[in-house]
């Protein structure tokens, strides 16, 4: 095994702690396209997909 520092896993901790306070601390002032749009283009790729496979899968049925 090998030794780490003493304060080598307090470092990471405190730049992990500072990380997260930077994210939160970041806030839109308006919505952007993913959080108007994101659900419903999900929505409508899976839906896409789902009707892609299912034919595909019909087809090759005897």
């Amino acid at each position: 095994m090998f030794s780490l520092p003493p304060n080598a896993l307090n470092h990471h901790q405190v730049q992990s702690i500072r990380q997260m306070m930077v994210r939160q601390s970041h806030q839109k002032d308006a919505p952007d396209f993913h959080d108007k749009y994101g659900n419903a283009v999900l929505a409508s790729r899976a839906t896409f997909c789902i009707t892609v496979w299912t034919y595909k899968f019909i087809d090759k049925m005897p």
